[in-house]
């Protein structure tokens, strides 16, 4: 069987980690390979690729078939539009610096394109968080003058009963006092 592209699987339980690898068609999925290409890190936003782009060109111009997993990767890391660019190379519809311009250009794109996402994202979470620290500033506000109002009333009714007390006081020493005349 042909060589293939695909992942190895890494990580914990509800954790996955990938390593891209070159392995034979016939080999388990996470046991012997020939060669490591890169990794791939679901779990990020956007998800984290590392990929060795040449080392990817080289296997494919060998023959060796990505999984339909990595054939994704390799499109959004730019190795199949590489590995296009070459073919055309060699076939001489375009020269060497032409097919590189081409591949910078789309990488530049792409790159202006994830920090795009990256930074619009960002700017969510910031609007998110900002939104429930407004939030969170109103419930304790409403919080403490339930607070205060309940001290006031505790604070009125101990004068109230201080006040009854003192009046209950002066009220037996002014019965008091007629009669000690």
């Amino acid at each position: 069987m042909p060589a293939r592209i695909r992942l190895q699987r890494h990580g914990k339980k509800n954790q996955p980690f990938y390593h891209i690898v070159v392995a034979d068609g016939r080999a388990p999925r996470d046991g012997r390979f020939i060669e490591k290409l890169g990794t791939y890190n679901p779990l990020t936003n956007p998800a984290t690729i590392v990929l060795d782009v040449d080392k990817a060109v080289q296997w494919l111009k060998n023959g060796a078939q990505p999984s339909d997993t990595c054939r994704r990767i390799l499109s959004y890391k730019g190795a199949l539009l590489k590995r296009h660019l070459q073919i055309g190379v060699e076939k001489g519809a375009i020269s060497q610096e032409q097919a590189d311009v081409k591949f910078n250009e789309w990488l530049q794109a792409k790159e202006a394109k994830i920090s795009a996402a990256k930074s619009e994202t960002e700017s969510k979470l910031r609007e998110v968080k900002k939104e429930r620290l407004e939030g969170e500033k109103k419930y304790n506000e409403a919080k403490a003058a339930a607070v205060a109002a309940k001290r006031k009333a505790a604070a009125e009714a101990e004068a109230a009963a201080k006040a009854e007390a003192a009046n209950a006081e002066e009220a037996p020493a002014a019965e008091e006092a007629p009669a000690a005349e």
